[in-house]
């Protein structure tokens, strides 16, 4: 299976949504519902609003299997404002929001591919820093996966409903 990297935009929106759904079904499957719940996520106003804004924002990526739609990211300057307790980096960041892939594609290498390419794309614009942050609970194969894509923890956080977060860092 070939995975090509190309730039998405607002018309990518409705296949990025159907890859959170897809996370979503998976991990309701692996009974994981603590990280995004059980209702598929595109029935979220806030979080299509967010994937929005990002994709607006941002530079949003499209990792695609034999061409079709398989995993995806969006990188901007900063996290998002629900990160805004934390103390800022001191220095420009890229940061990585809405990491997801069709699950039909896990194990293909999409998501660790889309990775490399947004950690050659921040180095090439000059800047040495790229975060992201995830869910930090059950298990930590989540925060272990990043660990494993050159990422290293940074800052702990706990959402205000007590999801438990983690900032990792990349330096570049």
């Amino acid at each position: 299976m070939q995975i090509t990297i190309r730039k998405g935009g607002p018309d990518d929106v409705p296949a990025i949504l159907g890859m959170l759904d897809s996370c979503v079904e998976w991990l309701v499957g692996q009974g994981r519902t603590e990280q995004w719940g059980t209702t598929p996520l595109s029935e979220n106003h806030k979080t299509v609003e967010s994937v929005v804004r990002s994709v607006d924002e941002g530079v949003t990526y499209i990792a695609e299997a034999d061409g079709v739609p398989a995993a995806t990211l969006t990188v901007t300057d900063a996290p998002g404002a629900y990160l805004a307790h934390l103390p800022p980096p001191g220095e420009p960041e890229r940061y990585i929001h809405w990491l997801a892939s069709d699950r039909r594609f896990k194990g293909h290498g999409a998501g660790s591919a889309l990775l490399a390419h947004a950690a050659e794309e921040t180095r090439r614009s000059g800047v040495s820093l790229l975060r992201v942050d995830c869910y930090a609970g059950a298990d930590g194969k989540l925060v272990r996966y990043y660990e494993g894509n050159g990422f290293a923890r940074a800052e702990t956080y706990t959402a205000g409903n007590g999801w438990p977060g983690q900032v990792l860092a990349r330096r570049l």
